[in-house]
Order: structure tokens, then sequence, then C-alpha cells
């Protein structure tokens, strides 16, 4: 396919780098949609396939109201919706029809679910050769435990980053959103680009280009959360160290940590640096720590990091957090407060950079202005205009079969 399709080569947008691709998403939950978003913000035509009636199951999870949640408005953001079932000849027909005309495709469904479909990679190549074919599961498309299902919180316990949470006297916690699944969607969207970026690089040099029997893009959500976890197995490895829960601290840094403020507010110090540390203790009135040898080094701060956080504490609950931060800045020690929704949506920082934006989001009849998330990361000064949020279900099925050529209304395909 023609990635300049529809394209007038003189308009193009350097912010949105990937319009004119096609993409076809078989996703459901947030690993592999939130790839299709990635793709979709920056230009890319994602179509979402979704089961005919009910859709990606994402639709009802969080639902405060109406039929269709805005996890799934978030996560969908920027897409096509068609109800195609994939279960059927001529689903699977209408889908290949699609994949034919398509630059990528994505799908989390468990190993082996598409061949039992007939979506082989044999039959994909025969609709498009040149297909790049995403693959994201709980534990990837090989070894003993492929075909165990799973979910992000399996995996951010499997890749090592649930242990890691919370503190030491209770049991491991976990981040309050889908970690994981958005790390493998952001791997899945980096590995499209590198592919497509593969193909066009193939082609140029008149070499044949690579097709999906021969790869595809295989993210094991486990992986994705091992590969952030820094240098977890090398200390083990190395030294045989096994990292601990620390709480709001990160083992082996200090001072780092949130401290309480006088209003009830909280803020995240990060003291941490050799000369920041000698600023902050300054500030916080405390020469004798700033001038003591024993805490020039980082290791010598973490050995005494109750005694630091306990003395940072003592600063920071005399005054509000404003005025915290206000010192702090003044010294030039890095410190932000701890934010909730309704300090985003309000934020000065964000507002300067279009990194929330409302869109129009029809709840129960009701046309309701409702803020998102920007687009990350930014291609010039502020986020890339969001164009909207995640599609009623089967809203564009009357678009596919005219892109198709097929009769009949908007009832689903196949």
């Amino acid at each position: 396919m023609d990635p300049t399709r529809d394209l007038d080569p003189d308009v193009l947008d350097p912010l949105r780098p990937l319009a004119g691709l096609r993409v076809v998403e078989l996703g459901n939950y947030i690993a592999a949609p939130t790839a299709g978003r990635l793709l979709a913000d920056f230009g890319a035509e994602v179509v979402k396939v979704e089961r005919p009636r009910t859709g990606d199951e994402l639709r009802v999870w969080r639902l405060h109201a109406g039929d269709t949640s805005l996890l799934y408005r978030t996560i969908n953001r920027g897409k096509r919706s068609v109800e195609i079932d994939l279960r059927t000849d001529e689903g699977r027909a209408v889908v290949l029809s699609l994949v034919a005309s398509a630059d990528a495709l994505l799908e989390n469904f468990r190993p082996g679910t598409l061949d039992r479909w007939g979506l082989t990679p044999e039959v994909l190549a025969e609709a498009n050769p040149e297909l790049v074919v995403a693959r994201v599961s709980a534990f990837g498309q090989t070894g003993p435990m492929s075909q165990r299902p799973g979910f992000a919180a399996v995996a951010e316990g499997f890749g090592g980053m649930r242990e890691l949470v919370g503190d030491p006297d209770r049991p491991p916690a976990r981040v309050g959103v889908s970690i994981g699944d958005s790390i493998a969607g952001l791997y899945a969207a980096f590995g499209v680009t590198m592919s497509l970026f593969d193909r066009e690089r193939r082609r140029a040099a008149g070499a044949d280009v690579v097709t999906p029997q021969q790869r595809h893009i295989d993210v094991a959500l486990h992986e994705a959360v091992f590969s952030m976890m820094e240098s977890l197995v090398p200390d083990h490895s190395a030294f045989g160290v096994e990292r601990q829960r620390t709480g709001g601290r990160m083992e082996g840094i200090a001072p780092s940590n949130a401290y309480s403020c006088a209003d009830g507010a909280s803020v995240v110090i990060a003291g941490n640096g050799d000369s920041i540390f000698v600023r902050l203790m300054r500030t916080v009135g405390r020469d004798d720590l700033a001038d003591d040898p024993d805490l020039a080094g980082n290791a010598g701060r973490w050995a005494r990091r109750d005694e630091l956080d306990a003395a940072i504490e003592a600063w920071t609950r005399t005054m509000p957090r404003t005025e915290v931060l206000q010192r702090l800045d003044d010294a030039s020690v890095p410190a932000g407060p701890i934010y909730r929704a309704a300090d985003i949506v309000t934020d000065e920082q964000y507002r300067a950079r279009a990194m929330v934006q409302e869109l129009p989001v029809d709840i129960d009849g009701e046309q309701r202005q409702v803020a998102f998330p920007g687009v990350v990361p930014l291609l010039g000064e502020a986020s890339l205009p969001l164009t909207h949020p995640g599609p009623d279900l089967g809203a564009d099925n009357d678009w596919l079969r005219r892109e198709l050529g097929l009769d009949g209304g908007d009832a689903p395909l196949g």
C-alpha cells in the first residue's frame, strides 16, 4: 500500500507523520488498543474491529453513565469502529478485504486464536504480502506459557514490578492504572513504526519486503514490564541483591520521598543529587546535615534515610504546599505537588502545552464537554489537537460497506 494514498504531497502535515497509513485493530481491552491509539494520534487511520452488539469489553469498564465508558473513549480516540463477526466466513472475508488495503494489523487474542479462525500468517500474506503484523499477548507467541491467559495484573507480578510496589511491611500493591498493558502498547506501536520504516527502506533499495509469514512483532505483557525493571536482574546476578519494597522511596536513592504539608497536601521532593542535597538541607534549616561529610554521597544518605526524611517533613509540616514549593523552587531543588485529576485540569503547565483537551461526548443523550489527555510526544510547542473520542459501536459500519463496495446499511458485517 502507498502511505501517501489520498494525500497531496504539497500539503502533507508535518505534525501528522502517519497520515495515509491504515491500521486494522483486532484488539480488545487496553494493550493493543493503546498501540492503535498512539498510531491514530499521529494521523494513521485506525479501523477498530469489534464483535457485533457488545463490542470491546472496555466499553463497560468503569462505566458511570450511558453505554460507553470514558476509559473506552480515551483508549480508542481517533479511531473508526466497525462491527465484524470474526467467527463467520463472511466476517473473515470482510476483514481480509480490509487487510488488503492496510499497512498494519494489531491483535491481542490468545496465541493461535486467529489461526483457528482461518486468519493465519499465510492467509494474511496472501491478502497483503507487505502487511505488518503486531501481536500482543500475556506471555508471547512461543514458550511453555504461551497458551496461558493473563491480564496486566498477572504480567506485572511475573515481570518483577509488583514485588517492588508498596510498603515493606505490607503485601505488594499495584500502580493505580494498567501500566503493564500501556507499556506493551507502547512497544507494539514502536514495533509497527520500526517495521514500516524497514518496509520503506527495502522498497527504496529494491529489496524484497518482509511478509507476515517471515516476521511478526511479538509483544508479551510480562516482557514489556520486565524491560522496565532497570537493574533488577543485573544487581541480583552480580551481587545477589534482592530489591525490596520501599514505599514512596526508590531503593538506594535518598532523600527522595513524599512529604506532608501544613494544609494537608503533600509534595514530592527529590534531593538525592549531591549538590541538590546541600541546597535542600540549607533550605530546611539543617546546616548540620548539609555539612556532614558522611552525607556527601548517596550511599551515606541512604543509610540515614529515615533521619533525613524526618528532618525534611519537620520543615514541610510548618507551611502550606504552595509556600513549600516556592521555597524549594527558589533554591533550585526539584519538587512538585502530588496532583489529583482536579489539579491537572486547571494547571497552567498542562494548559500551556494543550495537554488537557475537551471533546464533546454524548452521555445518555446529553452532549458534555469532557477533558481528555493530550498527545505525547509533542511535535511542536503544544499537543496535537484531538480529533474525536472513542467512537460509538459500529459507528463506521456504513463507511466500511462503501469502502469495500458492499451492499447494505449500517448493520454489523458478518
